[in-house]
């Protein structure tokens, strides 16, 4: 018979859950696992909430198990390490993105790319190699390999920096895979979200030209003025989509809803990148003639390795790079997860642990 969360490992822990599909979170006390040998044990201080918490919570996809929770933008202080751990001490500002584990054989790990590895462990609602399920960063505490923990430069502040492990990542990976992080470029950023306004400053910090490519026409002052971005397209407006074809070497494509691509196809120059990193919960269409005629490439990113992950986070300490943030209590997580439906907040929610859920966790002693 499973073990409930509670008792599943010695150490206990508290964190907000999800019970069923309907997506409403609640106080859950369940367990970490003790320090082990690789294992960083960290306080966790803050963490942001992603999209893919809202697909969770509510099984979109299809693949959540409960009590399910989530958050995979997870910083903190360290509180214990194990014996053989070489990377961090007591004290040390960590973050934990989106996986906690992977196989280390294939070649995928073998190549620093354990997000694509066939046996990857996610950070929250699968299980870990003891057969345990793992618990995101909506919890008091965290445990993780060494490995697939970041170390957070000093210089960073931890509430706007949490969102950058997943949000950060997701962007940051494509810019470099698929070329388009040459000075002077002209990319486009589809979305002015989570994602797309990390991608802006992402792209600017590398020198490339930014086009904005938006629904909503009043995101054109934000765009320009407050973000940096060097031109601004409102997608439903055909006059100023095809005043622009041919104009972009590459787009990152960040939005998570339903919306038409030979428009954006037509943006790109002869041997230009789609690139979709926005998780769609119905299947897009993909017009084929366009993608012949110019030798057009559609393709996608998840995330980045934990050495490219690293390296993001660097970057955006050299360049001052942190996301655009909403810090909210523990228990607006529900309201939260509404407004981030509807795309209203500015530009991501995250959520003080450190002061709401311990705070919570003393009064209901």
């Amino acid at each position: 018979m499973a073990k409930s969360p509670e008792v599943e490992h010695p150490n206990k822990a508290l964190g907000w859950a999800a019970r069923d599909s309907s997506g409403q979170l609640s106080p859950l006390n369940f367990s970490r696992r003790t320090t082990g040998e690789k294992d960083v044990t960290f306080k966790v201080l803050y963490c942001g909430i992603c999209h893919t918490d809202l697909h969770m919570v509510k099984n979109e996809w299809g693949t959540s198990t409960y009590p399910l929770v989530p958050g995979h933008e997870i910083v903190g202080v360290v509180t214990d390490v194990g014996s053989k751990v070489q990377k961090f001490k007591v004290g040390d500002k960590v973050g934990v993105g989106g996986m906690v584990g992977s196989c280390h054989s294939c070649d995928n790990c073998a190549n620093n790319l354990e997000n694509y590895c066939p046996e990857m462990i996610y950070t929250y609602g699968v299980k870990y190699f003891d057969g345990t399920t793992t618990h995101g960063g909506y919890s008091d505490i965290m445990v993780a390999d060494e490995h697939f923990v970041v170390r957070i430069p000093d210089n960073l502040p931890l509430d706007a920096v949490a969102p950058l492990l997943c949000a950060g990542i997701t962007v940051y990976s494509p810019l470099k895979f698929y070329g388009l992080d040459i000075p002077g470029m002209q990319v486009g950023v589809v979305g002015l979200g989570g994602l797309g306004h990390v991608a802006v400053k992402f792209a600017k910090a590398m020198g490339v030209k930014v086009t904005v490519i938006s629904t909503s026409p009043s995101k054109k002052k934000e765009a320009l003025e407050h973000l940096g971005a060097d031109s601004f397209l409102v997608s439903k407006d055909q006059d100023q989509m095809q005043a622009a074809p041919g104009t972009l070497d590459g787009i990152i494509d960040t939005v998570s809803a339903q919306h038409p691509l030979l428009p954006l196809i037509g943006l790109l120059k002869k041997q230009g990148k789609l690139v979709m990193v926005g998780a769609p919960v119905t299947p897009l269409e993909i017009p084929i003639f366009p993608l012949l005629m110019g030798r057009k490439l559609v393709g996608g990113s998840l995330v980045g390795g934990m050495k490219e992950t690293q390296e993001m986070i660097d970057f955006a300490a050299k360049h001052n790079i942190t996301a655009d943030i909403e810090v909210i209590p523990i228990d607006y997580v529900n309201t939260a997860m509404e407004r981030l439906l509807k795309a209203d907040v500015r530009y991501r929610f995250v959520i003080d642990i450190e002061k709401t859920l311990r705070k919570q966790e003393c009064e209901n002693k």
